[in-house]
C-alpha cells in the first residue's frame, strides 16, 4: 500500500497563528510521547511509521510549505508540491500520477489518502489494513472510513450503508457531503456516520481519473495542466459521484483539529507564552506570542490567540466559524519560519518623501544556514548585523560581517547571507512594491565555508 499525505490548506479556522506560510499543520502545540512539542504533521507521520514502517509515504503539498516540511521532517518524506491551489481533487490526482508515472506502481497497488489533522490513536492507522482487505473481498472502487459522529455537523460527508453479511465491511447506499443543519440533525437520527476523509482505492482507478482529465498518466503533464483540473474537493467530484462504494467502521478516538475549539481541546498547557490570568477564567486558553504581556479576567470558554498577524478572542464554539471573517484579512504574514532560519516583520511604513514604502525585518539565520543566493528588481535593502557574525556574499564577492555593520545592497544585485554560528540581523526594504514574490534565486556553494 502506498500512502498519499494531504498536507492540507492555510487552515484560516486558526488564524491568527496558521496562515500561507506557516500552515496549521506546522503548529507545535501538540506533545509527543516523551513530553516534547510536536505539530500535527510530526504526530501523524510518526504514527504512520509506527503502524507501517515500511510504507512509501507521497506528501501533497502546496509549495508555499517546503521549507515547513523540510524543517519538520528532515527528507524522511517524498514530496509532491503542487503548481497552485486547487483542492483536494487536483492533489490526489497529482500525487498519484507521480506514484503511477514515476514510481511505475502497479495497477492493482492500493493507494490510501489521509488528511494531516486528525488527533486519532494507533488503531486508526491499522483499519487501512481492513479497508484494504474492503476492496479485495468487495470488488468496489473506493473505501472509506466512517467515524460515529458527536453531533449535527455541516462540516463532513455523510454515509449510510449496511452491513455485509459474514464481513467486515459494509456497503455504501448513500453519501451525502457537507448537508445543511436540517439534513445533518436527520441524517444523525438515522444513524449516519461521517466520512473521516480516509480513502483507499487502486491505483487503477486513480488511472481512470487522470487519464479523463488529460487523457494520458503523466506526471508532468498533469503538473503543467493543474489550473485547468476542477476547483473541487475529491469528496465532490468523486465520492458523491462514485456507485461503487463500501466503508469500514473507525471507533476509537477521533478529533478533527482544524478548529480552536478542538485544538485546545488537546492542548497540554493551558497558556503560551506571557499570559496572566486570573483564578476566575473558567476553560480558557491564552495563546501569546508577542513580546508583551496578556492579562485575561473572568474568561469562561473562551479562546485568546495574539500573534504579530493578528488577534483573536473569541467564544470556543465560535471560534469554528470564523474562517468567512479572516477572509475579510488581506494582510502579508508578518511571521514565518523558513529552512534557513526565520523572521519577523517589525514595521512597515511609508517613508517622508511619499514616494517609496519601508518595511522593517529581524532575521535570524541558523548555525550552518544560508538565506539563498537572490537579487530583487523592485527593492533596495538595507541590513545591519545586531547579533552573531555571518558571511555577506554580494556580487559573487564574500566577506565576513558582524555586530555593527551595515550592509548596502541596491536592487538589481545578487546577495546572500551564510551563518556558522547563527546570526541575526535587521533589513530594512526600501521600493514602492514590497512584496515577498519580488525574488529571483541563484546556484550557490558555500562548500566548506560553513563547516
Amino acid at each position: 500500500m502506498k500512502i498519499i499525505l494531504l498536507s492540507g490548506g492555510s487552515g484560516k479556522r486558526l488564524w491568527p497563528l496558521s496562515n500561507e506560510a506557516r500552515s496549521k499543520q506546522f503548529l507545535k502545540v501538540l506533545q509527543d510521547p516523551q513530553g516534547n512539542s510536536e505539530s500535527m504533521i510530526q504526530r501523524i507521520y510518526r504514527q504512520i511509521r509506527q503502524s507501517r514502517p515500511d510504507a512509501e509515504v507521497v506528501i501533497a503539498a502546496g509549495v508555499a510549505q517546503k521549507d515547513s516540511l523540510r524543517r519538520q521532517l528532515h527528507g524522511q518524506a517524498q514530496i509532491v508540491y503542487e503548481p497552485s491551489r486547487r483542492h483536494t481533487y487536483p492533489a490526489i490526482l497529482l500525487a498519484s500520477a507521480y506514484l503511477l508515472d514515476e514510481k511505475q506502481i502497479p495497477e492493482d497497488e492500493m493507494i490510501a489518502v489521509l488528511p494531516v489533522d486528525p488527533y486519532v490513536e494507533q488503531d486508526y492507522f491499522e483499519r487501512l489494513c481492513a479497508m484494504e482487505q474492503a476492496l479485495t473481498d468487495s470488488g468496489a472502487d473506493l473505501c472509506l472510513l466512517g467515524i460515529h459522529p458527536t453531533y449535527p455537523s455541516e462540516k463532513y460527508g455523510y454515509i449510510k450503508g449496511r452491513v455485509v453479511a459474514g464481513r467486515s465491511y459494509c456497503r455504501v447506499d448513500t453519501y451525502l457531503e457537507k448537508p445543511d443543519l436540517e439534513k445533518a440533525q436527520r441524517l444523525l437520527k438515522e444513524k449516519a456516520l461521517w466520512n473521516g476523509g480516509v480513502f483507499v482505492f487502486r491505483a487503477a482507478f486513480a488511472r481512470a481519473l487522470i487519464e479523463k482529465e488529460i487523457g494520458q498518466v503523466s506526471f508532468t503533464g498533469l503538473r503543467e495542466r493543474y489550473q485547468d483540473l476542477p476547483y473541487n474537493s475529491f469528496d465532490y467530484q468523486v465520492t458523491e459521484q462514485c456507485a461503487s462504494l463500501v466503508y469500514v467502521v473507525y471507533d476509537g478516538e477521533w478529533n478533527d483539529m482544524g478548529t480552536w475549539n478542538t485544538l485546545t481541546a488537546k492542548m497540554e498547557n493551558a497558556d503560551g507564552g506571557f499570559v496572566i490570568r486570573g483564578e476566575n477564567c473558567v476553560n480558557t486558553h491564552v495563546v501569546n506570542e508577542l513580546a508583551i504581556p496578556v492579562v485575561a479576567l473572568g474568561l469562561k470558554d473562551t479562546v485568546v490567540v495574539a500573534s504579530a498577524d493578528g488577534i483573536l478572542v473569541s467564544d470556543k464554539h465560535a471560534s469554528s466559524y470564523m474562517g468567512q471573517y479572516v477572509e475579510q484579512i488581506d494582510n502579508r504574514p508578518m511571521y514565518e519560519k523558513r529552512q534557513w532560519g526565520e523572521y519577523r516583520v517589525l514595521d512597515f511604513a511609508q517613508c517622508r518623501s511619499g514616494k517609496e514604502n519601508s518595511l522593517t525585518k529581524h532575521l535570524h539565520v541558523e548555525a550552518g544556514r544560508s538565506l539563498s543566493y537572490q537579487l530583487h528588481h523592485l527593492r533596495d535593502e538595507v541590513w545591519t548585523i545586531i547579533d552573531g557574525t555571518g558571511l555577506f556574499l554580494l556580487d559573487g564577492e564574500i566577506r565576513e560581517a558582524s555586530r555593527g555593520d551595515v550592509l548596502y545592497i541596491p536592487k538589481g544585485h545578487k546577495h546572500g547571507m551564510a551563518s556558522r554560528e547563527g546570526v541575526d540581523f535587521i533589513e530594512v526594504q526600501l521600493g514602492t512594491d514590497l512584496v515577498e514574490e519580488d525574488i529571483e534565486r541563484f546556484p550557490w556553494d558555500w562548500g566548506e565555508r560553513l563547516s
